[in-house]
C-alpha cells in the first residue's frame, strides 16, 4: 500500500489509516452494493469538482440515505473519509491505476475499485486545476520553475514516451516561503495557463 497510505519518502502517512476505516464502515452498515457504491462515488466527485455547491452536496447525501434507508449520520462519516481519499491522491500525483490498486488490497471488489479509479482518472485534471488555482488565491505567488519530462513506464493514463510538466511554485505563506510541486500532462497544463490568463484578465480589469 505504498500509494496513497505511504508519503512519497516512504515514511507511514498520518493519514493512512483513512481507507482501512472507510472499509470498516461500510461493512457494518450492511449495505455496499456496486450500485450505491457508484452513486456515492458519483456524488463525492461532483462536489469535489464544484466545491462551491454546498446546499447541493448536503442535499444529495440527505436523498441518498432516504433511498438505502442508512443513517445520514454515518454515512457522512463514509463521505469525509472519501472526500480525503483524491486529495490524497493528487498530492502524490497517482494514477488511476494506483488508485486502483490500494482500494484491492484494502478487501474492495474489483468493480468499485475500477469505478472510483476511473473517476479519478475522469476527474484529476480538474482537481489538479482547482488545487492550483487555490493555492494562488490563498498565497502570494513568488516564483515559479517548470520543466519537461518524458514518462519511462506505462500505464492506462500515461503511455512510454508521453510529456508531462513538472511544476514547481514557491509560494509566500504565513511570512515563510513553502514550495508547493505538481506534476502535470500537457493537457493539464494547457488548462491551467488558460486559468491563469483569465485572473490575469479579470485582475486587469478591475485594476
Amino acid at each position: 500500500l505504498g500509494n496513497i497510505l505511504c508519503s512519497q519518502t516512504g515514511q507511514w502517512d498520518p493519514g493512512a489509516v483513512v481507507l482501512q476505516q472507510l472499509h470498516g464502515m461500510w461493512l457494518p452498515l450492511g449495505w455496499g452494493g456496486a450500485q450505491q457504491f457508484s452513486a456515492l462515488t458519483d456524488v463525492v466527485f461532483r462536489f469535489l469538482t464544484e466545491p462551491k455547491e454546498v446546499e447541493r452536496f448536503l442535499t444529495q447525501l440527505s436523498e441518498f440515505a432516504t433511498m438505502n434507508e442508512i443513517s445520514l449520520g454515518p454515512l457522512k462519516n463514509i463521505v469525509k473519509s472519501i472526500l480525503v481519499i483524491p486529495n490524497g491522491a493528487l498530492k502524490k500525483n497517482l494514477t488511476s491505476e494506483q488508485v486502483r490498486a490500494d482500494f484491492i488490497a484494502l478487501g474492495l471488489s474489483e468493480e468499485k475499485a475500477s469505478y472510483f479509479a476511473e473517476q479519478w482518472k475522469l476527474n484529476s485534471p480538474t482537481l489538479t486545476r482547482l488545487a492550483v488555482g487555490q493555492t494562488l488565491m490563498i498565497n502570494q505567488l513568488i516564483d515559479m520553475e517548470w520543466k519537461f519530462g518524458v514518462t519511462a513506464g506505462s500505464s492506462e493514463l500515461e503511455k512510454v514516451g508521453s510529456i508531462f510538466l513538472q511544476l514547481k511554485l514557491m509560494v509566500k505563506k504565513g511570512g515563510q516561503v513553502e514550495h508547493v510541486y505538481v506534476e502535470l500532462t500537457l493537457p493539464q497544463f494547457y488548462s491551467f495557463l488558460h486559468e491563469m490568463e483569465r485572473i490575469k484578465t479579470s485582475l486587469e480589469y478591475f485594476s
